[in-house]
């Protein structure tokens, strides 16, 4: 009989458990848990994933706010983002040194460095540079958490419950970004300050920072290097712990990652995903310009976003996990999320398109895309593990670093797809500021021809050019094209001139007795004098005044000549400067933005299409019949090799 040395702790093999305060850095487990404390590890992984999303998405849910505040064009602000994205995607790889440092450690200090980073740094940023160095730091860091968060998952899930860890694990973009929506979009009228958002977050990040510091832990590399397919299996990797060296199962790991399978699909998930990250950024923005929605409202309308792809993700991980696939999952949500896409890019044009309506087209794609990126996540962990499991930190790495390059790069391309949306936020803000002070005054000054408001203040007598901006009025407030028509008439038929001319108590007396012929004669008289015409085209103008169709236009008329005086007296000569000045620019954004909009929205299904050829190169069978099968052989040969162990002994 052989006889096995027992390893020394360097090589991975069991150890005792650390006690005291070194359980707050030597986090290793030296034995596989019990399906209790397993479950609390990855709740707390889980929870830790939402936060982080939580402090990354925050800023997108208060982003007009911020903009305003630091004087930042809206390409300035993407390229927040884009900065942001490149240094994560550059701490990602570096993240794949956690299959050789661990990867507890590297969430809770990141726990750290994210909270304080939201609760001060951020708010308190004194310009728009500082906010910038800021967002990047946070960046960093996220990005080596967010590779070390799905490598804990994988480490505490064996494959045949790998949907449903990894359903959860998703759930943590999704969450985070759903808490991010529900939280501003119940306290920003109350709470108007942006600021007041970060505090909020930045406190819950401290919080999970002292659950993950106290409570979580993490597998020994021995035990978390090979591969589980079941817990049946916990009994052979114990035992095959006691032989295994870390340090040689990671050699070669990078070059074993760059295959095809791992770096195309990473590739493909990345613009799987394209939409996801630009709603998750920019949805205020979106429909703040397109259909004019307040933060609350668009805040809320993600809602229904979040909601549906949570509880997707949820369920996809337990049917995939029953069914023992995960391409039939992949394929069919890409269908249904295509679905909502593509019905989501024909509306952006039609103005009319409802709350409820968007709402539906975001519930289809939302249940469509958590339906294969749950799927794609479990199968691309089964995919790096068949190549070598020790290296799946380094596998996740290059799936973050691919993921980030791409989303940076799509950011820096929307500014160029979408350059009315630029205009609208740095030029419009104020404008629509002018709008919501004064409303009617507003719709006014915009509604009318400039150069011909400047016609009638030279000459007030030109009829012709009076009538025609009184009936701009009479449109611009909404007036149907009778009154418009009818307000016009009585201007350039001079019955609103007559009006003026004819002295107040003769008027008066005419009103109370229209009969009294020397109230009728005086009339006659001021109206010769006062617009130099004879005797029988006075007769006619007086006559024309009985009319009831005129006496409504000259009604419709002084409303809209004095709702024009007022709307030349409620903006300040600042203000009609920079509306002459940008109004145009602004009108004609305004015009072009959901065209340009719809362009991108059709790159993201583009995207998705891309996504489906990469399915057939992932791990997996698509028959439960057949996957069924590998089980049933995996465990044959588990059973085999411990055997053997225990008879070696």
């Amino acid at each position: 009989m052989t006889t096995t040395t027992a390893p020394s702790r360097d090589a991975g093999g069991p150890a005792a458990a650390p006690s005291g305060l070194r359980r707050l850095w030597d986090r290793k487990l030296p034995h596989y848990p019990e399906t209790g404390m397993r479950s609390l590890y990855l709740a707390i992984t889980v929870l830790a994933t939402i936060v982080l999303y939580y402090e990354l998405y925050i800023g997108g849910a208060v982003a007009t706010q911020i903009i305003a505040e630091f004087g930042m064009s809206f390409t300035y602000f993407v390229f927040v983002s884009v900065i942001g994205n490149a240094v994560g995607a550059f701490a990602s790889l570096f993240a794949g040194l956690a299959d050789r440092w661990g990867r507890a450690n590297l969430v809770v200090g990141g726990l750290l460095i994210t909270g304080l980073l939201i609760a001060v740094g951020l708010p308190n940023a004194p310009n728009k540079t500082v906010y910038t160095v800021l967002f990047a730091v946070l960046s960093l860091v996220e990005g080596v958490v967010l590779v070390a968060t799905p490598a804990l998952i994988r480490d505490f899930s064996p494959q045949v419950g790998r949907g449903v860890a990894m359903g959860f694990w998703t759930l943590g973009p999704v969450l985070g970004s759903l808490v991010v929506t529900t939280v501003s979009s119940n306290t920003l009228d109350s709470h108007p300050d942006w600021r007041w958002q970060f505090y909020v977050c930045g406190i819950a990040g401290l919080v999970v920072f002292v659950v993950a510091l106290l409570g979580l832990r993490e597998l020994s590399p021995a035990l978390r290097d090979q591969l589980m397919v079941s817990m049946r299996d916990r009994a052979l990797i114990e035992a095959k712990a006691a032989g295994l060296d870390p340090e040689q199962a990671l050699k070669g790991s990078w070059r074993q990652m760059l295959r095809f399978d791992i770096i195309g699909s990473a590739f493909a998930i990345s613009i799987f995903l394209l939409g996801y990250y630009i709603l998750v950024g920019f949805a205020v923005v979106y429909f703040a310009t397109v259909y004019g929605y307040s933060e609350a409202r668009a805040n809320s309308l993600a809602n229904w976003y979040w909601i549906a792809n949570a509880v997707t993700l949820v369920v996809t991980g337990v049917l995939s996990d029953k069914l023992r696939v995960r391409k039939p999952f992949m394929i069919v949500g890409t269908a249904i999320s295509l679905v909502g896409g593509i019905l989501f890019a024909l509306s952006v044009t039609e103005p009319d398109t409802g709350y409820y309506t968007i709402a539906c087209y975001f519930v289809l794609s939302a249940t469509g895309g958590g339906m294969a990126y749950v799927a794609w996540m479990a199968s691309f962990t089964e995919t790096v593990e068949r190549h070598n499991p020790a290296a799946t930190a380094t596998g996740l790495a290059i799936w973050g670093w691919i993921l980030r390059i791409v989303v940076t790069a799509s950011l820096a391309v929307l500014t160029v797809v979408v350059p009315a949306t630029s205009i609208l936020v740095d030029q419009g803000s104020r404008i629509t500021a002018m709008q919501e002070e004064h409303p009617q005054e507003f719709a006014i000054v915009t509604g009318i021809d400039p150069d011909l408001a400047a016609r009638v203040e030279a000459d007030p007598t030109d009829q012709d050019a009076l009538a025609t901006l009184l009936g701009q009025v009479a449109r611009a407030e909404g007036a149907s094209e009778d009154e418009a028509s009818g307000v016009e008439s009585v201007v350039s038929g001079g019955q609103l001139a007559t009006v003026t001319v004819i002295e107040p108590a003769t008027l008066a007396t005419l009103q109370s007795n229209p009969f009294d012929q020397a109230a009728q004669a005086a009339a006659v008289g001021q109206i010769m004098a006062g617009l130099g015409v004879d005797q029988a085209t006075a007769v006619q103008l007086l006559t024309s005044l009985a009319s009831a169709d005129v006496q409504a236009g000259l009604q419709a008329a002084a409303t809209y000549a004095g709702d024009l005086q007022g709307a030349a007296s409620a903006f300040s000569a600042d203000d009609l400067e920079y509306l002459s000045a940008n109004g145009p620019d602004v009108a004609k954004a305004a015009e072009e933005n959901p065209g340009q909009w719809q362009t991108w929205w059709w790159v993201c299904v583009a995207g998705q299409v891309l996504f489906l050829p990469f399915v057939f190169v992932l791990s997996g069978r698509w028959t439960p019949r057949r996957a069924k099968q590998d089980e049933v052989e995996h465990e044959q040969r588990v059973a085999d090799e411990l055997a053997a162990l225990q008879a070696g002994r």
